[in-house]
């Protein structure tokens, strides 16, 4: 496999007894969307921070494009766009005028900044409010000219940082879309997001963390593989009973069920017709049902199954 563009190695951040990074390590190599997932307090902002040498570390390594990471490593600072979660923009420059900003800090030849800066907002769609100022945008065009301003200079490495939060569904889809069109022409991306379907349309690989540490890592179907959930059946029921409960939970492959709101909802771990057995017993039964639901596992299912959290918990 190639050189990684990022290698972090045990790295270890702590702030007097908060251990925030534990011996965390990653590689994440050229070409990627790589989704970097955990819950609040999981250590993300600040594995994202060390990587940028925003912060400094106890312990371990980082590296970029095979160089080793510092705060005035200014070649390898010049091949990275960020664009974090909170909107950073000057409210007294327009649109064009913050896109040149930003873009100047690292291209000075004028004609070359002109070229990148006018590529930048055709990119994002800011064409019509090029001369408006940042107070007079909405949420969703706001979060396109800070994408803007952090990749009119054309980064090798993009770090999104829940580029999406708050933002309405059309300018969401135009944001991923962006990200997409971004990598196709070759930048590696790290992605942050608390959305999992987006994770789960526009990411190569995932690393989960929790506690300051990689937990699980892999492609989604590989993370999925890796958790009992194969399968969840929910069945709408006319009459319930503990003897059924029961009787279901003794099926083969089943590890969970339970009544909720008139419902049952059972969990198989492998087996391959879990819903012909189900339905098979609840017809012996002589039980009425309505409505019948088979889901395979989705990418919060890994997540709240690794994490035994959900990721928006604090």
């Amino acid at each position: 496999m190639s050189t990684p563009v990022v290698k972090i190695e045990n790295l270890v951040k702590r702030y007097k007894e908060l251990i925030a990074l534990d011996h965390f390590s990653l590689e994440i190599y050229e070409g990627e969307v790589f989704g970097l997932l955990g819950p609040n307090g999981s250590g993300k902002t600040t594995a994202i921070n060390c990587l940028l040498s925003l912060l400094s570390f106890d312990k371990g390594s980082v590296e970029i494009f095979g160089e080793e990471m510092s705060p005035d490593n200014y070649k390898v600072k010049s091949k990275i766009g960020v664009i974090m979660q909170n909107v950073a923009v000057i409210n007294e420059l327009t649109v064009y005028e913050n896109i040149d900003y930003f873009c100047g800090l690292y291209i000075k030849d004028k004609a070359e900044r002109k070229k990148c800066v006018e590529e930048a907002v055709e990119f994002v769609g800011l064409e019509d409010f090029v001369k408006f100022y940042p107070k007079k945008l909405s949420g969703g065009l706001l979060r396109r000219l800070n994408i803007a301003c952090g990749i009119a200079h054309k980064p090798k490495l993009i770090i999104f940082d829940e580029p999406t939060v708050a933002v309405d569904p059309q300018s969401r889809n135009k944001i991923l879309e962006g990200i997409q069109e971004l990598n196709r022409h070759g930048a590696t991306i790290i992605y942050t997001s608390h959305y999992m379907e987006e994770v789960e349309q526009i990411c190569t690989r995932i690393a989960i963390m929790d506690k300051g540490r990689q937990i699980a890592l892999g492609t989604t179907e590989e993370l999925k593989k890796q958790i009992k959930n194969t399968e969840k059946i929910t069945v709408e029921l006319m009459e319930q009973s503990a003897e059924l409960l029961e009787e279901i939970r003794a099926l083969p492959h089943v590890y969970e069920a339970e009544y909720i709101e008139g419902r049952a909802e059972v969990k198989f771990s492998g087996g391959k017709h879990n819903l012909i057995r189900l339905l098979t017993l609840l017809q012996q039964k002589d039980i009425r049902f309505g409505r019948v639901y088979s889901e395979l596992p989705t990418l919060n299912d890994v997540f709240l199954e690794i994490t035994g959290k959900q990721l928006r918990d604090s």
